[in-house]
């Protein structure tokens, strides 16, 4: 069951540009940067109320981040949806009949297990499912 929005993924070209104009919308500056070396891509995240604003910019050239700026330009990238058990709700994704990008959960930026639906089941939108873990 999802608990949540968790955050909503941005992808940027320049990411101390990004982060300076985030800052400047919402009035305080990114509470932490991280590295996905799984996804190539350096995460900065920005606390808005009760959801995250993620700004994803790609490290390579092989990133999805990198694809998606080429083929799209900056934007939104996905809406992440917290959930309590992840591979449950995969599983009910599947039966319920949508594609899933992921076939186990991976480790994602923020202490989370994440999953992707693809989005051609979700209206041309990407979703990501996360669960919260422990270190």
């Amino acid at each position: 069951m999802v608990k949540r929005v968790e955050h909503i993924g941005i992808a940027v070209r320049d990411l101390a540009r990004a982060e300076a104009v985030y800052e400047a919308l919402l009035g305080v500056g990114a509470y932490k940067r991280e590295t996905v070396e799984s996804e190539q891509v350096l995460t900065s995240f920005f606390q808005a109320g009760g959801t995250k604003i993620e700004l994803l910019y790609p490290l390579s050239e092989s990133s999805a981040i990198h694809r998606f700026l080429d083929k799209r330009g900056e934007g939104m990238h996905h809406i992440a949806f917290e959930v309590e058990d992840i591979r449950e709700e995969m599983a009910r994704l599947r039966r319920a009949g949508f594609r899933l990008l992921n076939e186990e959960p991976k480790r994602g930026a923020d202490n989370k297990l994440i999953c992707f639906v693809h989005p051609k089941s979700c209206h041309s939108v990407l979703i990501e499912l996360c669960q919260s873990v422990d270190d």
